[in-house]
């Protein structure tokens, strides 16, 4: 193994204590990335915009600050990809759509902000796919390019799956987060709904939106969102409160062994064999500390009832570029404006009502367990680049604003990676990322053992 993959397969927090304490210049971390990308993504195509003598000047930036003895910010020096939809002043940010080409913000979006004070090197921008919906974008998948990479956070997936940077910002509306992350074999993180702010970031649908990030750990998954946490008054979904320390708490030893409910959902029929067996092998494995859990009639409705919020709110956000230039839309998007178009405000405001209808079904759960453990996605990766694959393990989840994350622990017949998905009460994320994080180590821990 060389110098820069050795330097590569560190997690983000070694590094970043590294670059800190003089071990490492950020400088020398951004050249081992730059050489990653520029080895693998003509295969690969994780970027849409990425200039290596940009990284450069920052890191070298960064390190003159270190230098100078000034405080350091919890990411400095940290390369952090981030998704074309998510707004980067002067560096071009196009939604994924040819109406957009060429666009260049002024101002950075809030999460933006925040990385760059917390030191990180804005790497670049990372495929999303056409305005973060369904029609994908160039990325393929790195563990085997004729896969997909899953949509739409397919760029920032990969990039991070791929070890061209160590960690990445993505969004989820439906399972934009956790099944790219399955797809790809990494760590996919998706918030609370309204703990990280969306200002700045393409809104498709006001009420599902979620920022999340991709990690190769999940205490590197809790650093990135420690610094993207927080109130902002233009993100009205957003609330006041104390910061919740991530790091720390996925960290800290869990009080007693956590507990987990294996919830099959009501699609479990559309997971196929090999991953049923897989998630059902690992509750086997967890024992006593595994309980199967069902899920009220309601629940079969939460696809349709996610959808149509979707649909009708995409009608509404969307409007001005199907005026702009629908000619230019793929007919995904255009179908699911004329779906959204004919969504009644009754229908709509309805939907909205079964949030916290569906969300108040799940206390019951969650008062017996400290995760829910159910599958990321109906299995690995489909073949072809047409389809971003099946998001009926996310948007559940998405609908409820609850924190998810999957883990890459599971490996296809065909050697596609799997995830298996954690979800936790809505807000109580730090708890979900410790009880991930035991779950990893226990996982690696009883893989040694046999």
């Amino acid at each position: 193994m060389g110098s820069d993959d050795t330097l590569l397969s560190l997690d983000a927090v070694t590094l970043r204590d590294r670059i800190a304490g003089g071990a490492l210049k950020a400088l020398d971390l951004a050249e081992a990335c730059i050489v990653r990308v520029q080895a693998l993504d003509s295969t690969v195509q994780a970027w849409t915009w990425f200039d290596a003598e940009f990284v450069r000047h920052q890191a070298r930036t960064l390190d003159s600050l270190r230098l100078s003895g000034r405080p350091l910010g919890a990411l400095h020096g940290i390369p952090v990809a981030v998704k074309d939809i998510i707004d980067t002043a002067r560096i071009p940010t196009e939604n994924g759509t040819a109406l957009d080409s060429g666009r260049v913000p002024e101002q950075d979006a809030a999460v933006v902000q925040k990385l760059k004070a917390a030191g990180a090197i804005i790497m670049g921008k990372t495929v999303t796919a056409e305005l973060a919906y369904l029609h994908p974008g160039k990325t393929r998948n790195p563990v085997n390019p004729d896969h997909t990479p899953g949509g739409s956070s397919s760029g920032s997936a990969a990039a991070v799956a791929a070890g061209m940077v160590p960690i990445a910002v993505g969004t989820q509306t439906g399972g934009s987060i956790i099944r790219p992350a399955a797809f790809c074999g990494t760590i996919g993180y998706k918030a609370s709904f309204g703990a990280i702010p969306r200002t700045g970031i393409l809104t498709q649908s006001p009420s599902l939106d979620t920022v999340g990030v991709f990690a190769r750990s999940v205490e590197d998954a809790a650093l990135l969102a420690d610094v993207l946490f927080g109130h902002d008054p233009l993100d009205r979904d957003t609330v006041p409160g104390p910061h919740p320390r991530l790091l720390h708490l996925a960290r800290s030893d869990a009080p007693v062994k956590p507990t987990f409910a294996l919830l099959k959902t009501p699609f479990w029929e559309r997971a196929d064999g090999q991953s049923r067996a897989a998630i059902e092998e690992l509750a086997g494995l967890l024992g006593e500390y595994c309980f199967e859990a069902v899920l009220p009639n309601a629940f079969a409705d939460a696809p349709a009832i996610r959808e149509r919020i979707n649909l009708a709110e995409m009608a509404k956000c969307f409007y001005r570029y199907e005026q702009r230039g629908r000619s230019s839309l793929s007919p995904t998007i255009t179908g699911a404006l004329a779906a959204g178009n004919a969504i009644s405000a009754r229908d709509y405001l309805a939907a909205l009502d079964w949030r916290d209808v569906l969300y108040a079904g799940l206390a019951e759960i969650f008062d017996r367990c400290d995760a829910i453990l159910t599958l990321s996605a109906p299995g690995p990766a489909p073949a072809g680049l047409q389809s971003t694959g099946d998001s009926i393990f996310n948007g559940l989840w998405t609908l409820c604003g609850t924190p998810a994350i999957t883990l890459p622990v599971f490996e296809a017949e065909n050697g596609l990676p799997m995830g298996v998905q954690l979800v936790g009460r809505r807000g109580d994320d730090g708890r979900l990322l410790r009880t991930a994080r035991w779950l990893s180590d226990y996982i690696s821990t009883s893989g040694e053992d046999n």
